[in-house]
């Protein structure tokens, strides 16, 4: 992998990556998606068919510098999603930083969609949902040892839910989508960094990194690019 931005350029080193995506001490809503060239998300409804080697490193090395991933049930469900086990590759990485080995996953569902039984449904996960959600699919899931956590009355409060998870000390929040879930925080104004893998691929279709209009145009402004076989690794601060 390459840096090209910000200067000097030059190879970097896997060991490297860390410190470069370290974020500074503090509350902060990072993003992380993949996309292609024509901003799908997705390749037959998956992003796995968009990523490369490089873009599984950088997936690695940002889920080991967050404190919680939080993403939408949607995404959870067609990814395949799981607990991030001490003794899988980004435990180890995170054990290696000093880090606390698990990392927990918080789906955001309005309706507390995470049904008991669910791979993600027990401890340390937590759902994010809001009072109109079904009480007695809270009270199941929080007796299977997930944390629920109410944020709004008719649907999710993103600013509520990430004061929420700072006082249980998830400061630094990783959002790994989906699209609906990038809009809403958006939207919200919530989100601190956009990284954005973009891969040398045309896809066409349906999924698309922001499904429809924002309220008002949002200027990133790009930090730190990364290149490794065509692919460009952008990292963009908003606001």
């Amino acid at each position: 992998m390459r840096r090209l931005l910000p200067t000097p350029a030059g190879d970097l080193r896997d060991d490297e990556l860390p410190d470069l995506y370290r974020l500074p001490p503090g509350r902060a809503l990072r993003v992380n998606f993949v996309a292609s060239l024509d901003g799908a998300v997705t390749v037959e409804g998956v992003s796995e068919g968009l990523g490369s080697p490089g873009d599984r490193r950088v997936f690695q090395v940002l889920r080991s510098l967050a404190d919680v991933v939080l993403v939408g049930h949607g995404t959870a469900a067609g990814e395949g999603y799981r607990p991030v086990a001490a003794d899988s590759t980004v435990g180890r990485l995170r054990a290696a930083l000093g880090r606390p080995a698990e990392l927990p996953i918080a789906v955001v569902s309005r309706r507390a969609s995470l049904a008991p039984g669910d791979r993600l449904a027990a401890a340390p996960t937590l759902l994010v949902t809001c009072a109109a959600a079904d009480p007695g699919r809270r009270a199941a899931l929080a007796a299977a040892g997930v944390t629920v956590l109410v944020c709004g009355e008719d649907d999710v409060d993103l600013p509520l839910a990430l004061d929420r998870l700072a006082d249980l000390e998830h400061e630094q929040v990783l959002c790994e989508g989906g699209p609906a879930l990038l809009a809403s925080a958006l939207a919200a104004g919530v989100v601190d960094e956009l990284d954005l893998t973009v891969a040398p691929a045309l896809v066409g279709g349906q999924s698309r990194l922001l499904p429809a209009a924002l309220p008002a145009v949002v200027r990133p402004r790009l930090v730190q690019l990364l290149e490794e076989d065509g692919v460009l690794f952008t990292r963009y601060a908003i606001g």
